[in-house]
């Protein structure tokens, strides 16, 4: 990527007069002063002086020059840019039929769009989009993304109290779904006040754990006790290098922000990822790359059936199962979970089932052990 991006810096100080010899710009004013300058002259004086006329003619010369000389640099960067470009990426870019040429499709992408510029928090650019394409956005749901946008700010420089009145008016939702955001809000506060203060102020931490993290004791009993002991190895010297020292880690607070998205975005009905850019990590990381030359494959083999393509996906990116079975070459679902034989090797569930039917017992297909019916071990991934 070095060789285009090179040409590229250079086309661009080309282009903003930061290469050597004056720039086009510069030397068009230059011209435009010395034919004003000769008008004015003319008018002033009411001769024609040759020597002066002289003078012009080789400035105009002169300046034609340099202007030509920058074109040249220029359309010789572009040349190179060009080339180093094409040997940096020889494979050329997929080409599709037109998929938004309804309207409805077409809506539906300006949409996404709009719901995409909104989430990353480009909410001047988002608004100039709305105007001009005309997408209707409820205007509570932009409110409520405005909010989320204002939360992690708060976050972000280590204030929870807009967080914690969220999690508050929001207690039921999170309860029901098992959501130990409340907690780890509070959590947060409560080691803020045992290390912003020096020395600590040990009874205002306890005060504030009494009255906030109490009422979590059943469900985070043993992370309860840990916030308690770690007292005892204030102040934030001894506790970095305590059993506690992952208290005293920023990464603790950092953490909230993640999950908050997580369980603000569930209210809205709406994932934590922006789908916009998923699909340009995933599409443009590699998987379009990876499509093409399978297609290409199966063009030059004349096949019509597509083989298993692998794509590595950060974790973020999992949204199931990572497990493909082997011998059917499928993805395991809830319904059909890999299985763990008694020698260790794994295989889905219905090619266990398949195996298994007649006989009842299997062969692994893998080694000569056998497997018994119901002998098989479901494994999550």
């Amino acid at each position: 990527m070095q060789a285009p991006l090179k040409e590229l810096d250079k086309l661009e100080s080309l282009t903003s007069g930061k290469a050597k010899g004056p720039s086009i710009q510069a030397s068009l004013d230059s011209l435009l002063n010395t034919l004003k300058e000769t008008k004015d002259t003319i008018a002033a004086s009411g001769t024609v002086d040759p020597a002066r006329i002289q003078t012009m003619s080789q400035a105009v010369d002169g300046r034609k020059k340099d202007v030509e000389d920058r074109q040249k640099e220029v359309y010789s960067s572009m040349s190179r840019f060009g080339k180093a470009w094409d040997k940096k990426f020889p494979t050329t870019l997929p080409t599709y039929s037109d998929l938004f040429t309804s309207a409805t499709a077409t809506a539906a992408l300006e949409r996404t769009v709009a719901l995409h510029m909104l989430r990353t928090g480009q909410f001047e650019t988002a608004q100039t989009f709305l105007d001009e394409s005309g997408v209707q956005i409820p205007p509570k749901l932009r409110t409520q993304i405005v909010e989320l946008h204002e939360i992690l700010k708060g976050l972000r420089s280590q204030n929870v109290s807009l967080a914690l009145d969220w999690a508050n008016r929001h207690k039921t939702f999170l309860q029901s779904r098992g959501s130990p955001l409340e907690f780890y809000l509070h959590r947060s506060q409560y080691i803020r006040l045992l290390l912003s203060n020096h020395p600590p102020d040990t009874a205002g931490a306890i005060s504030y754990a009494n009255k906030y993290l109490r009422p979590f004791h059943d469900d985070h009993e043993v992370e309860f006790r840990r916030l308690m002991a770690c007292i005892v190895y204030l102040p934030l010297s001894k506790l970095q290098n305590s059993p506690y020292a992952d208290l005293a880690q920023p990464q603790l607070h950092f953490d909230l922000e993640a999950l908050f998205a997580k369980e603000y975005c569930a209210t809205l009905g709406m994932s934590r990822q922006v789908p916009l850019r998923v699909v340009g990590d995933i599409g443009g990381g590699g998987a379009l790359a990876r499509i093409e030359k399978g297609k290409k494959v199966l063009k030059n083999q004349n096949r019509t059936e597509w083989a298993k393509i692998e794509l590595p996906l950060p974790p973020e990116n999992r949204y199931h199962s990572i497990f493909a079975c082997l011998v059917s070459k499928e993805q395991s679902t809830e319904h059909n979970p890999p299985m763990m034989l008694e020698c260790g090797h794994v295989i889905s569930k219905d090619s266990l089932s398949k195996l298994i039917r007649n006989a009842g017992r299997a062969k692994c297909p893998y080694c000569p052990r056998e497997t018994v019916h119901g002998a098989g071990l479901r494994l999550h991934f």
